[in-house]
């Protein structure tokens, strides 16, 4: 059994055991996970190893890409931007961004944005990481586009375009980037600069045989096989929104351009303490968080296929956020691509994060974070 390490809270200690397992089954390589509750630390693990060819262990302060995860560290930068201005989500675009008004966009609101409602759910031209690293004409790029569907009418996952779309409010707002303002705002260790990308674990994939989605297993979920043929085509929404601007999250120049709805570069320490201090009114107004995690949207994703649910940048509970039934009415957060998580809970004063770097599927039957979290709900 590769050895974990931390400290863990003695009414947390099954939390503990689930990680552990996770590496002796093979289900992790290197992971760390870290829970808050009643706004105190009480697990702080990891283990494995952070890079496989090198052998490099995973030590205390190794981050980890943890893509999506991103989504709701941005919505909370525009939230906070938006508290401070005195605007709500019912505020259109074009008031702090006119070029966006263009192809039928006018009416498009903030709400509509945080969502995934605003119909810009892929890039039109194909982008590279170092246009990717330009924030400015990435929002450009999108100003530019037609919407694939009528803003408002219908909601669909804008997997990478979420973060230029929802980032441009905070850069126009501020000057900042969405790095830039989080590391100001939140906290210098939440989103990993340049010079500590070189310390980042290094992703890796399981056989294909642990990867491998047969639809004929599947006929009674119609949305999950039209999930994995989506999957399967290059031209549906679902791939072209997700591998364009291309590029590898072990490549040093995409971590360090910064993309705001895929790139944050963490420790699962940093990303469960936000979470904390987001439940407990250090980063928004408790007014504004109860407003920001009621649910907006539900239903059938044009996107993913299987329903999802969405307050404002917050994913609820749903087919794509899977979670144990003692979450499901009070947990709020966002998953990542790959198996990582990072959510909330105000009712129970909880905060949780996961980040591996062993990428695996919901759909091929991966349930780290799941287990993981139904173990810290357990203690409480």
């Amino acid at each position: 059994m590769n050895s974990v390490a931390g400290t863990c809270d003695p009414a947390f200690r099954e939390v503990r055991e689930v990680f552990a397992a996770s590496f002796a089954d093979g289900q992790n390589r290197g992971a760390a996970v870290a829970v808050f509750a009643g706004g105190r630390p009480v697990v702080d693990l990891w283990g494995g190893v952070a890079d496989e060819r090198s052998g490099r262990p995973w030590l205390a302060d190794t981050p980890c890409v943890a893509f999506s995860c991103t989504k709701a560290v941005t919505a909370t930068a525009a939230l906070l931007v938006m508290e401070r201005a005195g605007t709500g989500p019912e505020e259109p675009v074009r008031r702090w961004w006119p070029e966006f008004a263009a192809h039928g966009k006018h009416a498009v609101t903030v709400e509509d944005l945080l969502t995934h409602r605003a119909g810009l759910p892929v890039f039109e031209r194909s982008l590279t990481k170092f246009d990717a690293a330009d924030p400015a004409a990435m929002a450009a790029e999108l100003a530019g586009q037609a919407p694939v569907w009528e803003p408002g009418a219908k909601h669909g996952y804008h997997a990478l375009t979420f973060g230029w779309l929802v980032g441009e409010l905070v850069r126009r707002r501020t000057g900042r980037t969405v790095p830039e303002f989080v590391r100001e705002h939140f906290g210098a260790e939440l989103w990993a600069g340049p010079d500590e990308i070189a310390n980042a674990a290094r992703l890796g994939f399981p056989p294909p045989a642990q990867m491998d989605w047969r639809t004929e297993d599947l006929p009674e979920y119609p949305a999950v096989r039209r999930l994995v043929e989506s999957y399967r085509d290059p031209d549906s929404l679902l791939m072209r929104g997700s591998t364009n601007p291309t590029g590898s999250y072990n490549d040093p120049t995409v971590l360090a351009g910064g993309w705001p709805g895929s790139g944050i570069v963490t420790t699962p320490r940093a990303l469960a303490r936000f979470y904390r201090d987001l439940i407990r009114g250090d980063l928004l107004r408790p007014e504004t968080l109860r407003d920001a995690v009621r649910e907006r949207v539900r239903g059938a994703d044009e996107v993913l296929a299987l329903d999802s649910a969405f307050g404002l940048g917050y994913m609820r509970p749903s087919l794509n956020f899977q979670l144990p039934k003692s979450a499901r009415a009070t947990a709020f957060g966002h998953p990542g691509m790959g198996g990582s998580v990072g959510l909330g809970d105000l009712e129970h004063d909880l905060a949780l994060a996961f980040i591996p770097n062993l990428r695996r599927d919901g759909l091929a039957g991966d349930r780290r974070a799941y287990d993981l979290v139904a173990a810290a709900y357990a203690a409480l």
